[in-house]
């Protein structure tokens, strides 16, 4: 299943109640539901795959002590080169972004060499990841990722002129394509905010802070930096007129 490395916009939050429930509460033992269930979905990515004390690299890394990895830094395990980018660009293995490549690997990076449709479940990507945690040095310990919505308060001022560019929101529809893998266009928010009807500041002030770097998100990073001023104001005002009614 997970060929080459893992490579994951974001678990719900009960999929994230659930996992950190297991982890505060210390690594989760054998007889835990949802790490047995984790185990037995992870049957599927054991071909390429292998963890535990005598895991070695096989078609794919072994994932031993995944979390806090940073993406593509296994010696000796061919990667492709965009996931190799992304680790030396600083992504690092966590819950979220575990979630999110486990779901759909293209989703995360687009020219993995995993060859695998992903888990549709959310529960039982909870699963394998929360199993994937027993399999770490100190799994109460793992930080998880910052959330994708920081203060505003700490954003840097954007130019003014910037804020007065009129988006044209066809032209954002047209590149929310790849926005919506992640925000539901309907506005649901299953653990990733919803961005439907943002006030079109709120929401360039928030790109630009990603451009920037301000903001810590490394998806984000990787969504905004190619965008100019003129698709960010075009993709703002396409979701500052979507309709938030259907949550």
């Amino acid at each position: 299943m997970l060929k080459g490395d893992l490579s994951v916009c974001r678990p719900s939050l009960a999929v994230v109640l659930s996992v950190l429930t297991s982890v505060l509460f210390g690594v989760p033992s054998s007889a835990s539901e949802e790490v047995e269930l984790g185990k037995k979905v992870f049957r599927a990515c054991s071909s390429c795959h292998q963890v535990g004390p005598n895991a070695k690299n096989t078609v794919g890394p072994h994932l031993n002590g995944i979390f806090g990895r940073r993406a593509g830094s296994i010696e000796g395990v061919r990667y492709s080169d965009d996931l190799k980018r992304s680790g030396a660009n600083g992504l690092k293995w966590d819950a979220e972004k575990l979630d999110v490549y486990l779901e759909n690997p293209r989703n995360l990076i687009s020219k993995t060499r995993m060859q695998f449709r992903g888990i549709a479940s959310a529960d039982d990507r909870a699963a394998v990841i929360a199993y994937l945690r027993t399999f770490s040095d100190n799994p109460r310990d793992i930080p998880e990722a910052a959330p994708t919505a920081e203060a505003v308060s700490h954003d840097p001022a954007v130019n003014p002129e910037i804020l007065k560019i009129q988006g044209d929101p066809a032209y954002g529809e047209y590149l929310a394509g790849e926005c919506v893998t992640c925000h539901q266009s309907s506005g649901a928010d299953r653990g990733i905010p919803s961005i439907v009807g943002w006030p079109k500041d709120v929401f360039v002030t928030a790109m630009h802070a990603y451009r920037s770097k301000t903001r810590a998100h490394p998806v984000m990073r990787m969504i905004a930096a190619p965008l100019s001023d003129e698709e960010i104001a075009s993709l703002a005002a396409y979701f500052e007129t979507l309709n938030d009614t259907q949550k």
